[in-house]
């Protein structure tokens, strides 16, 4: 195998310089336009994401410089080595001396001859390594002492299997200049092997990639920072979806009574049921709520998004939905101006809900749901699903009207109000049918709250993706 020492002495220029120049151009223009962004990227060194940008910028412009010099120097011919003399280089000038921060000041070659102990380096691998250009250069045996002592097995290792082994040489290790500054230099490298199959000399080239490692190192860093930086702001967020939807929700635990005095009155008690693993909050919401004309409000519904927008979505559809039922308004107009409230927020969302109120004199429900699942009513031992009036989903279609319908009750009639997901894995009617099987179980049960944890106990250990709320209210009196 030939040794690529030739890639330092001169040679004749190869034809067909025009498509590496059209390259070089190529990339030039390249490194402007990433420049021209870079340059308008904001500075903000308090925001963790610009920070990481940048580092990305300076790490892109670092290698587009490199592909920049590798093109030009196939381009064009490398200095001579050390030591030629002056009748050559005469003939051949070599081209004026990269800057120091160039790729040509970084990239260097070596080769050491084990039939002769000739050791040949090229001008630049003086400069990489810190070594005087006039001294000797140093033979692998000698090379270790320019090492860190943390990396010297590391490079006596990679040595010794090309040279023992036959194996290729790819590898980094760090050298200490003058003044302490330490280089990290990459190594590649192969044994060149004689006719009986020895290795009779090795080549290699290395490199400078400090300033490539620095930059990658700032990166790595800065990325890490914005994650930590989001990890946090995502745990805030939680923090405050969660405390804003405790704060909205009813506070209440256990079964209560509406109204809190008078004869007649509903048993209501409510819970949610948590997601499978961590996700953020939903949208879903429940609400009881006493009315001044002998009236109860029921209520369940989930809003579309999650995390503090759903949260303070469903702060405000609460809001709206308590305060016109206070006024009167009967569920169906009621949830009509629910969709136009949905429909005159800055952030599109849609909404699913089922508005029941509920008249303690005459023990009779008038109800309307908007694309919501109906509530169940259990009567003995047994259970059925109320027939749904008209009603698209909040949000989908303004202007649209929501029907109402009307049920009579009687003393120990219990009403099941649910959002989609309660049961894990089934939806729509199969999710109803599972529902409905705990007729029976809710016979027995002496209280709301009893039939919730009943709920709870058959559909809270299963796989759910969502949050889900199941509110019961039983006729008491």
């Amino acid at each position: 195998m030939p040794s690529p020492l030739s890639a330092d002495r001169p040679a004749a220029r190869p034809p067909g310089g025009g498509p590496v120049d059209a390259l070089i151009s190529q990339t030039r223009r390249l490194k402007g336009e990433v420049d021209a962004v870079r340059r308008d990227t904001p500075t903000e060194e308090g925001d963790p994401r610009e920070r990481w940008r940048r580092a990305l910028y300076d790490l892109a412009m670092h290698q587009l410089d490199d592909v920049d010099e590798h093109l030009a120097q196939l381009r064009d011919d490398p200095p001579p080595p050390p030591g030629v003399s002056a009748a050559y280089a005469e003939e051949s000038p070599a081209p004026p001396a990269p800057p120091r921060a160039s790729l040509l000041s970084r990239v260097g070659s070596a080769e050491w001859d084990l039939l002769t102990d000739e050791v040949s380096w090229s001008g630049e691998l003086y400069r990489i390594l810190g070594r005087d250009p006039a001294a000797p250069p140093l033979t692998l045996d000698e090379l270790p002492s320019l090492v860190c002592d943390e990396d010297r097995p590391r490079l006596t290792e990679m040595v010794t299997g090309c040279l023992v082994d036959g194996r290729p040489i790819d590898g980094e290790f760090r050298v200490v200049h003058a003044a302490d500054d330490i280089r990290t230099v990459h190594m590649m490298g192969e044994p060149v092997l004689g006719a009986d199959g020895s290795t009779v000399s090795m080549w290699a080239v290395l490199r400078d990639v400090s300033e490539l490692r620095r930059c990658r190192r700032v990166v790595s860093e800065t990325r890490d920072s914005l994650h930590r930086h989001r990890h946090a702001a995502a745990r805030s967020e939680h923090r405050l979806a969660v405390e804003l939807q405790e704060a909205v929700l009813p506070a209440w635990h256990g079964s209560l009574r509406f109204p809190r005095r008078g004869p007649r009155a509903l048993d209501v008690a409510a819970a949610q049921l948590p997601p499978s693993a961590h996700a953020s909050v939903g949208g879903d919401w429940y609400d009881a709520l006493e009315l001044p004309d002998d009236a109860t409000l029921l209520g369940v519904g989930e809003l579309t998004g999650h995390g503090v927008g759903a949260a303070s979505g469903v702060a405000m559809l609460l809001g709206a939905v308590r305060g016109m039922a206070l006024a009167g308004t009967a569920p169906g107009p009621l949830l009509d101006c629910l969709d136009r409230l949905l429909d005159t927020t800055a952030q599109p969302a849609l909404a699913g809900a089922v508005c029941l109120r509920y008249r303690h004199d005459t023990r009779t429900a008038v109800w309307a749901q908007a694309g919501h699942p109906a509530p169940l009513l259990y009567r003995g031992r047994a259970g059925r699903a109320l027939d749904a009036p008209q009603g698209a989903l909040l949000g989908a279609a303004p202007g649209s009207a929501h029907g109402q319908a009307e049920e009579t009750l009687e003393v120990g009639d219990l009403l099941l109000l649910h959002t989609d997901g309660l049961v894990p894995g089934h939806t729509g009617t199969a999710a109803v049918h599972r529902l409905l099987a705990l007729a029976p179980r809710f016979a027995g049960s002496r209280s709301a709250q009893d039939c919730v944890r009943e709920v709870v106990r058959e559909f809270g250990e299963g796989e759910r993706a969502e949050r889900a709320c199941v509110l019961v209210a039983r006729v008491a009196s």
